[in-house]
């Protein structure tokens, strides 16, 4: 199959640590964005969400404390049932 080259534009931070991760990972950029390319295509999609929905700080401690009860269940309170629960929150006010 014939090759053809594709130029590609970003800012020279992104490229340094970009290249950074590919050598670290084994690839070259090249390679990478071939994988990328080729994934686009047989997907027929990104291969990846693409959201500007970033998490606020309020938000990304909670999704932190989130991940640690499921880490270490032993350090929180838990509950068989709503109802339980809804009993021990009355309780406490």
């Amino acid at each position: 199959m014939a090759q053809t080259n594709v130029n590609i534009r970003m800012d020279e931070a992104t490229k340094v640590a970009f290249d950074q991760f590919c050598r670290e990972i084994g690839l070259s950029a090249s390679a990478a964005f071939n994988i990328f390319a080729k994934t686009v295509v047989r997907e027929q999609r990104i291969p990846f969400a693409l959201t500007t929905e970033v998490p606020n700080e309020e938000t990304k401690r909670a999704m932190e404390e989130a991940r640690d009860m499921q880490r270490h269940p032993e350090k929180y309170k838990s509950y068989s049932s709503a109802e339980e629960m809804l009993e021990d929150i009355l309780h406490e006010a």
